[in-house]
């Protein structure tokens, strides 16, 4: 744990401005997902998280969550899967009965330039990164429309604003994904629902783990604030968006130190 990710742990208070409401987070056993879980739990709402096979990462973080006097679900799904992302939802829904918040985090790289990619990679990712997404969310939907209240809440990137090489896929997926946002937020502002897009930049997640040393100073190297940035900071930014955004819809958050402006 870095010396910012302690320091995030001890600003940690559990206050209850999301008690009773239940959160859905995909691809939450790890990560961004993982961090956002936390700070939604941090402030009293029950959390679903989903995960595809990281069973031990998930029950870790549902332990977590109730050791701290705070409700944690687990529900296994592949949401990019239409059948199986539609469970997921309508388990929470059984489970809960009711469903405010949607994080659609899961995502996915299939790193390769463009000459050499496979279609298999560029459908796979495709699958997970946005069609998963539209699959929680048309799931989601009537439930949030009957109760005249929902916070969507996507995670894109700054390479579907910037490009990055042999990502193509990638860039696509989260590109797409702010554009699928902003018709979201145009079409579900009469039953107040909002939906917005957080667009990371590097960030200190297992999909930089493989990552050379000498590479990662290049990167360093880009972002004007020098660093990584940290899980717990894109998740203090979805918080905010839940918790604080009520007259923000349709827009997206740059939590990238200032490599894409």
């Amino acid at each position: 744990m870095s010396t910012l990710q302690v320091e995030y742990a001890k600003e940690v208070h559990f206050v209850k401005e999301l008690e009773g409401k239940v959160a859905l987070v995909t691809g939450a056993s790890r990560g961004i997902g993982r961090a956002i879980a936390l700070e939604l739990a941090a402030h009293g709402a029950t959390v679903a998280i989903n995960f595809r096979t990281r069973l031990t990462q998930a029950e870790a973080l549902r332990d977590e969550l109730r050791e701290a006097g705070v409700e944690g679900i687990l529900v296994q799904g592949d949401i990019a899967l239409r059948d199986e992302a539609r469970r997921v939802v309508k388990a929470v829904l059984d489970s809960c009965k009711h469903l405010e918040i949607l994080v659609n985090n899961a995502g996915i790289t299939r790193d390769r330039s463009l000459r050499k990619m496979t279609d298999d990679e560029w459908t796979a990712v495709i699958n997970t990164n946005l069609n998963g997404a539209y699959y929680c969310m048309s799931a989601a939907l009537s439930a949030m429309i009957a109760q005249k209240y929902g916070r969507i809440v996507n995670i894109s990137s700054f390479v579907g604003q910037a490009g990055n090489f042999g990502q193509a896929n990638y860039a696509a997926s989260k590109a797409a994904l702010i554009g699928f946002t902003k018709v979201l937020a145009l079409e579900m502002a009469r039953y107040n629902i909002t939906a917005n897009v957080i667009a990371p930049g590097f960030t200190e997640t297992d999909m930089l783990a493989h990552i050379p040393p000498e590479i990662m100073e290049q990167i360093k190297a880009r972002i004007p604030l020098g660093r990584l940035g940290l899980p717990e900071e894109v998740a203090k930014a979805a918080a905010f968006l839940i918790m604080n955004g009520d007259y923000i819809t349709g827009q997206q958050i740059n939590v990238n130190g200032g490599i894409y402006m």
